[in-house]
């Protein structure tokens, strides 16, 4: 056992020993390797560092050779500059003395001119005291001074030359009134003769023409419906009397009675004649006839030429078709006038395409409905004002009744052209006028109430038909509505016999199945 003991622990020892031994020796043999290693290194770095040092001697000797290029460059320029400096101020001393050289001359010249104006200044005081002289002698010999002499010289002359000019402008305006006056009854006549037309007047009652008498009846309708809503929708009083195969449609304003017309002819055309069907054809018809109100303006600018006029001027224009001035029709009169001027701007050497527009646009007042206090001369310049046409149109619009004044050349033509196309013998009458104009006033009035509707002025003016709704008028405000315009008539208006005043109020109840 203690031999066991001893043997571990001789190889213990020994283990230790060996153990201690390599340890040793491995440190001695790792410090010769880092020796060897510090010694490379210090090897390697030596040769970095002597490297180095070359490279930054040849950076130094390149930076050298380069400052000293830019040295000598600047030199050079500096040179350079120098020698300009010096031949500038060669030169500057040249002209320094080229200059002192001529200042000495201009001195010399001055020194002569003062003396030749010392010498004229001399000459000049003889020379007053010369004339002076013989004034003197000349006042002493015709017993009058220089100044009176010139005064009765001046007199003299005006005298002369008034009395010449005065014989000059008589003799001028003479002939200038014989050729002016001669030239104007030229221009005129050839005006008119150029531009003709017809002179037929329009009445106040259209004729409807029918195949047979049996549709009477049923425009009539069953106790009188049909024709009663046929007037209330269109304003027109309808005459069925014993006219073989005709019925009169009568009514001052001529688009109701065109609206009446071509209503009746599609409801005859289609046979079903009754209320709701009237109602529905007339406004149907009412839209036909603005589109052919428009297509009548185009139409009419296209025959005349006249481009690149305001859709609603154009609209206006069309309008014309269906009203008249004094019983002549407004459109019909617009194109003659427009054709008068523009051949009296040819005679006159004017420019006819704006003659013409303006001749065409000049009652279109009349057919307005904005603002109808104003004259129609007036609104119409207004509304060309409006629609952006040219101050001379929008002048000659305005001035044709003399209401402003003419600052266009233009305005002249169109007074003449409208008073050449309503001088025509038999182209108006004015009783049809002031007929027309008392019915719409007596229109004006009963649509001036609350409530109304539609306002009717039928057979010749001695009816009023005055529509209502039904939900702003009761019954006993229809009765006091009656007596009210009737009593408003009676005092603000001139008329011959009565008028009867209708006021009609209806209620409707309208329910759809589906």
């Amino acid at each position: 056992m203690n031999a066991i003991v001893i043997n571990i622990i001789v190889g213990a020892v020994c283990a230790i020993l060996a153990l201690t031994a390599y340890i040793i020796v491995h440190r001695i043999l790792l410090k010769g390797q880092k020796e060897e290693i510090i010694k490379k290194a210090e090897i390697e770095a030596e040769g970095i560092r002597k490297d180095k040092i070359f490279q930054a001697k040849e950076k130094f000797l390149q930076l050298k050779s380069e400052h000293e290029q830019y040295i000598n460059e600047k030199n050079k320029q500096i040179n350079d500059i120098e020698n300009r400096l010096k031949q500038k101020e060669n030169s500057l001393n040249q002209q320094n003395s080229e200059l002192g050289r001529k200042n000495k001359e201009a001195e010399a010249i001055r020194e002569n001119l003062k003396a030749q104006v010392e010498i004229a200044a001399k000459k000049s005081e003889e020379y007053e005291k010369l004339r002076q002289d013989a004034i003197r002698q000349i006042e002493e010999i015709a017993g009058l001074t220089a100044a009176e002499a010139k005064n009765q010289l001046m007199e003299s002359m005006k005298a002369e030359a008034r009395t010449q000019a005065q014989s000059y402008i008589n003799d001028v305006m003479d002939e200038a009134r014989l050729t002016a006056s001669k030239e104007a009854k030229r221009i005129v006549i050839n005006t008119i003769q150029r531009t003709a037309s017809e002179t037929a007047i329009e009445n106040a009652v259209t004729v409807f023409h029918i195949e047979s008498d049996e549709i009477k009846g049923r425009i009539i309708g069953r106790e009188g419906r049909n024709i009663r809503a046929l007037e209330a929708a269109t304003g027109v009083e309808i005459v069925v009397d014993d006219t073989p195969e005709a019925i009169l449609l009568s009514a001052f304003d001529p688009v109701r009675r065109e609206v009446a017309r071509l209503a009746l002819h599609q409801l005859v055309l289609d046979g079903r004649i009754h209320p709701a069907r009237i109602e529905e054809v007339v406004a149907k018809v009412q839209k036909q006839l603005e589109d052919e109100i428009m297509e009548t303006g185009k139409r009419t600018c296209i025959d005349l030429g006249i481009h690149g006029m305001h859709i609603e001027l154009v609209k206006l224009i069309g309008r014309m078709k269906y009203r008249s001035s004094y019983g002549q029709n407004l459109l019909q009169h617009a194109r003659e006038v427009a054709n008068i001027c523009a051949t009296m701007a040819s005679e006159l050497g004017l420019n006819p395409k704006t003659a013409k527009r303006a001749g065409l646009l000049h009652d279109i007042g009349k057919v307005s409905d904005e603002d109808p206090e104003l004259p129609h001369a007036i609104l119409g310049m207004k509304l060309a004002e409006k629609y952006k046409e040219k101050p001379d149109v929008c002048n000659a619009i305005g001035s044709h009744h003399e209401e402003i004044e003419m600052t266009s050349i233009i305005s002249p033509l169109v007074l003449v052209g409208d008073a050449i196309s309503g001088a025509r013998p038999g182209a108006r009458r004015e009783v049809i006028e002031s007929y027309i104009k008392r019915l719409k006033d007596m229109e004006n009035i009963a649509q001036s109430y609350n409530g109304v509707t539609k306002t009717y002025a039928i057979q010749a003016g001695r009816e009023l038909r005055v529509i209502v709704g039904a939900d702003q008028v009761t019954d006993q405000d229809a009765e006091s509505l009656s007596t009210e315009i009737a009593r408003k008539i009676q005092e603000e208006m001139v008329y011959p016999g009565q008028v009867k005043i209708t006021v009609i109020r209806e209620t409707r109840s309208v329910a759809f199945a589906k």
